[in-house]
């Protein structure tokens, strides 16, 4: 029997923009992503992230996978005009490709064929402020690039399937998501501090990346510190990775999970001011890779309602708690997922 593939979860039309959390990993988990390849896809993904009009909060790019958090806005009431598409396409795509474009509306638009000019322009649209086509090229693009450098020339599938994808609530919900995202180097035991991993959002903003420190001000917005004038962005998330980037250990002392030590976490504390809640500290990585949906209650409750076929006929409400956290916590998931580590 063929089993056909469930449609990505996606925001309700409603919400004007959204916030999702993007994995894919090499084909058979191979470790073939090093400094140059790193290098190349953060440069793929910045030029597509501008192309499409998206913001990207933060991300990871590690030896066999990736994550990216996005925030995806929707498609504008009032199109970009003829001379800012064309601008666009040359600081995106060059010169060869904006003076194509260019050459073929102004030639239309003399002729008074607008629904020619208006077809083409559309073209372009149409692959802007949207998750799936941003991913799509993205891998694509950047699977042409890889296989093209091999000394073979490669060829096939660089990934190994579709990216996954979770719908991300704003505020603590995507705190602890770009978080989560940020320590992964140090969870891989590739550095001792996320500061100093180069392919990482909270690295990219601590070597002075604007587009970095824009993201992280976005994880920002919903901490009552951004109401001081003084607010200072990489300190508030300096605190967030350390107080949720704890190191744990079994019950001989011996480090199962790496992370910070009681005395790192402190001494942030002390040079950076109050450390942050442990609510997110017990947050099981799965949530953040398969959990569909992640937010309130109420957000959760409030994509299922609008979302509801993508459940089945008998699920009566999609909003639950996510296991080794208190039950008072307010992070719901869409999934209650077993404990499974991410690998």
């Amino acid at each position: 029997m063929c089993l056909m593939r469930r449609p990505r979860m996606k925001a309700p039309e409603y919400f004007g923009s959204a916030i999702y959390h993007c994995v894919s990993r090499v084909v058979d988990r191979q470790y073939v992503l090093q400094e140059g390849e790193r290098e190349e896809f953060v440069r793929l993904m910045r030029l597509y992230e501008r192309l499409y009009g998206l913001e990207v909060i933060t991300f990871c790019v590690m030896s066999n996978h990736f994550h990216i958090l996005v925030r995806v806005p929707s498609r504008p009431a009032v199109m970009p005009d003829d001379g800012a598409l064309v601008a666009l396409v040359r600081e995106t795509q060059g010169e060869g490709a904006a003076n194509t474009l260019a050459g073929w509306l102004g030639r239309w638009r003399e002729m008074g064929n607008h629904v020619a000019a208006e077809a083409e322009r559309e073209r372009w649209f149409r692959q802007m402020w949207d998750v799936s086509q941003f991913m799509k090229v993205l891998k694509q693009r950047f699977s042409q690039w890889f296989n093209g450098t091999r000394p073979a020339r490669r060829r096939g599938t660089l990934w190994e399937d579709r990216f996954r994808s979770v719908l991300v609530e704003d505020g603590q919900a995507l705190q602890a998501m770009a978080a989560y995202i940020d320590l992964n180097p140090v969870r891989a035991g590739l550095v001792d501090d996320p500061k100093d991993y180069r392919w990482c959002g909270y690295g990219e903003a601590c070597a002075e990346r604007s587009l970095a420190r824009s993201g992280l001000l976005r994880a920002a917005q919903a901490s009552d510190r951004t109401r001081d004038g003084a607010f200072d962005t990489l300190a508030w998330y300096r605190e967030q990775l350390f107080g949720r980037g704890f190191e744990r250990h079994d019950p001989t002392g011996a480090v199962v999970r790496r992370g910070f030590t009681e005395q790192e976490i402190d001494a942030v504390r002390r040079n950076r001011g109050r450390l942050p809640r442990h609510e997110f500290l017990r947050l099981r990585v799965r949530y953040f890779t398969d959990g569909a949906i992640l937010g309130t209650k109420a957000f959760v409750e409030s994509v299922f309602q609008a979302r509801r076929a993508w459940f089945t006929p008998g699920r009566k409400t999609a909003a639950r708690p996510l296991r080794g956290l208190d039950r008072s916590d307010p992070l719901r998931s869409a999934r209650a997922l077993r404990v499974r580590p991410l690998g």
